[in-house]
């Protein structure tokens, strides 16, 4: 493979765009990693002086918090390997959260700060897939020596 090939488009995804989305990607996945491993730590009692383990919490924490100890860390490899279905495991979760805490305060308490996050970090998401969408779209419209 060579180096430098003259009169050809460089390849997708080495603009700076790209390389910020990736890492904000890689710092979502992280971030739900850690989520994840959260809620495991109170299912098997690591957490909360082993109040939260699963068989001590009400039926409608064990759902949740059986789901989403395993969506978050399924988002995560799939948020870390750029593939489809990350965004949408990660997405689902979250929505999830801000459903639990903003819908049904009175059973899973009320997280503003949790929620504001959700929100705020699907908000930069689409954005950036919206400054991708718009970028690519104008990469298309270039007229390049090899399209003459």
């Amino acid at each position: 493979m060579a180096i430098l090939q003259i009169g050809t488009a460089p390849e997708a995804g080495t603009g700076a765009l790209e390389a910020s989305f990736r890492l904000f990607m890689r710092l979502v996945a992280l971030s739900c990693l850690v989520a994840g491993l959260q809620y495991w730590g109170r299912l098997i009692g690591l957490s909360d002086g082993g109040m939260s383990r699963f068989d001590l919490i009400p039926s409608y924490w064990q759902f949740a918090s059986a789901a989403l100890s395993v969506l978050l860390p399924v988002a995560a490899v799939g948020l870390w390997m750029q593939v489809s279905w990350g965004p949408v495991i990660w997405v689902v979760a979250a929505g999830s959260e801000i459903v639990m805490h903003k819908g049904f305060p009175l059973w899973y308490g009320e997280r503003p700060l949790l929620v504001i996050a959700h929100v705020v970090v699907i908000s930069v998401y689409i954005g950036f897939r919206a400054a991708l969408f718009i970028k690519r779209r104008q990469d298309a419209r270039l007229v390049r020596t090899d399209s003459l």
